[in-house]
């Protein structure tokens, strides 16, 4: 563990209401795409996701499906573990804050806020919103409804539903305490919130001034009790977002659990959705510097899936009562698994809100799969198959230092893919590698392999084409494979490089000239056969 550096990358803990949707596998793959890609760096990566089954709105979704709230998480846990095992996510440890380590871990927690004297006892009368468990002032109902011209019916300022009123004894986390802490954590680490223009909207938010947050519950049950006031739950942020540290060993008193967090803690990034950005950039690391520890290295908020309308060309709210709601395995039935993959982390620009439609996936999939990376594979392999005896080409001297429009494109390119990489800015990066693949195919029809060949004079010129194609063919399959893993071990494989595969050295399996010649080549079926219009 120790001779790696780690890397702690996690996912948001899902709600259990409802079965996974195109948002939270979003999410997931996301996180998924730089493990895998830390892997290869060489990080020891642990990679975590899981769920959240505290709080009413879970307790609610038990009571309409007629069960206890445990029964209900049980029921939903699989729909997540299955989705995650067919989207190939490569998580190490998946997380239920029904746990007894969670509840150890969050216990732990209240111990160490009441004797860091940043909560106290007192009485919440105010506003709750149930779906999104966020608690809100007058001022900002009485904003909210202003705008949306709904006066007097107090409606959620974020998903525009009825509030309920809360009037309880509660206990409060003196969250007003730290906002000149928070503004100088926004200073000194401007990248702690990415993209760059999702700081702002905290810092906006952090400088309008911060309310005590209301942390336990007394008018249900279904939670973590209070160590000191059992008739307290918790309330289920409080819980939500200790999961990150549970699951490295925060609260577990034993030396092994110790020495995991001191190893994985703090963690690298935080992977959330747009609308829980104020829970982990502003609540969070209050929480944190109120008992003493290290704050997460960056929170990167992606934005909404929106479904494109054909005939408006605007991004329109999925919901079921527009008839537009896409779930996963619709996308799976038309792209595969790794063309799924490919065209959530590529053409939606990580951060920005995405309007995604069929259409377009058929378009990106079939242009940079089907004709572009999937037909460089076929051909490339075919060619070395046909000429050289179902063998790669054997490697003359010399051949990786000559000059050629491949290796000039190749020279450098896993550090411009890794500048990208490292700042999740997957699109920039995947034209990185695209710029390899559009150049192959391009060297195809300049250079002609096929008259080549029938030109025994010509053998040495034959023989530095395909090793060039073959190279380059080697080299994105590497580059590829933190976005479809599969197919990108199904390349190096057929070629007889299939041992590359679980490299944890990328900028050296990315330098040109790796290629090993005189191996069987295997040409396969199509990695990415042509979607047919429909």
């Amino acid at each position: 563990m120790a001779d790696k550096p780690s890397f702690f990358i996690t996912t948001p803990i899902y709600y259990v209401n409802a079965k996974p949707h195109l948002g939270t596998a979003y999410s997931t793959v996301l996180c998924d795409v730089q493990a895998r890609y830390r892997r290869a760096k060489g990080y020891d990566v642990k990679f975590l996701t899981g769920m959240d089954e505290h709080g009413e709105k879970v307790e609610e979704a038990a009571r309409e499906h007629g069960m206890e709230p445990q029964e209900w998480c049980d029921s939903q846990a699989p729909y997540f573990k299955e989705l995650w095992k067919t989207l190939e996510i490569s998580n190490d440890d998946f997380i239920r804050t029904t746990e007894p380590r969670q509840t150890r871990a969050v216990q732990y927690l209240w111990d160490r806020m009441r004797e860091s004297g940043y909560i106290y006892k007192g009485s919440y009368d105010g506003w709750y919103c149930v779906p999104e468990e966020t608690y809100f002032t007058e001022t900002q109902v009485a904003h909210a409804d202003e705008d949306r011209h709904t006066e007097g019916q107090h409606l959620c300022p974020d998903c525009g539903r009825p509030l309920e009123r809360v009037q309880e004894e509660s206990w409060f986390f003196k969250l007003s305490a730290f906002q000149d802490r928070l503004l100088a954590l926004y200073d000194e680490h401007p990248d702690f919130v990415q993209p760059s223009f999702r700081m702002n909207e905290v810092r906006t938010f952090v400088e309008g001034g911060l309310q005590d947050l209301s942390v336990s519950r007394t008018s249900f049950d279904w939670g973590i009790k209070l160590p000191f006031d059992e008739k307290h739950v918790t309330y289920v942020w409080f819980d939500a977002l200790l999961n990150y540290m549970t699951a490295v060993g925060y609260g577990n008193p034993s030396e092994a659990a110790k020495k995991e967090l001191a190893f994985r803690w703090p963690a690298q990034y935080h992977v959330v959705g747009k609308d829980i950005i104020r829970f982990h950039c502003v609540i969070w690391p209050a929480m944190l510097m109120a008992i003493g520890e290290a704050l997460p290295e960056h929170v990167f908020a992606h934005g909404f899936l929106m479904v494109k309308n054909e005939e408006t060309g605007q991004g329109e709210k999925m919901s079921k009562s527009r008839g537009n709601a896409i779930a996963p395995q619709e996308v799976i039935d038309l792209l595969g698994v790794e063309g799924y993959r490919y065209y959530f982390m590529t053409d939606v620009k990580p951060g920005e809100d995405g309007a995604i439609s069929f259409s377009r996936m058929e378009q990106v999939y079939n242009a940079d799969l089907a004709n572009s990376w999937g037909n460089l594979v076929s051909r490339a392999l075919n060619m070395s198959v046909k000429y050289f005896d179902g063998k790669s080409p054997e490697v003359p001297e010399g051949w990786a230092d000559r000059p050629n429009p491949l290796r000039d494109v190749a020279l450098g390119i896993e550090g411009r893919y890794a500048a990208h990489m490292d700042k999740i800015e997957y699109d920039d990066a995947k034209d990185v590698v695209m710029e390899l693949v559009h150049a192959a195919n391009h060297y195809i029809e300049d250079s002609e392999p096929w008259n080549v060949a029938k030109d025994p004079a010509r053998a040495g010129e034959l023989q530095d084409i395909i090793l060039n194609l073959l190279e380059t063919i080697r080299i994105c399959a590497h580059l590829l494979a933190p976005f479809m893993p599969e197919t990108s071990a199904e390349a190096l494989r057929r070629m007889s490089h299939g041992d590359e595969a679980a490299t944890d050295d990328l900028a050296a399996a990315c330098e040109w000239g790796q290629l090993k010649g005189g191996l069987p080549v295997t040409k396969g079926d199509a990695l990415f056969p042509r979607l047919a219009k429909k």
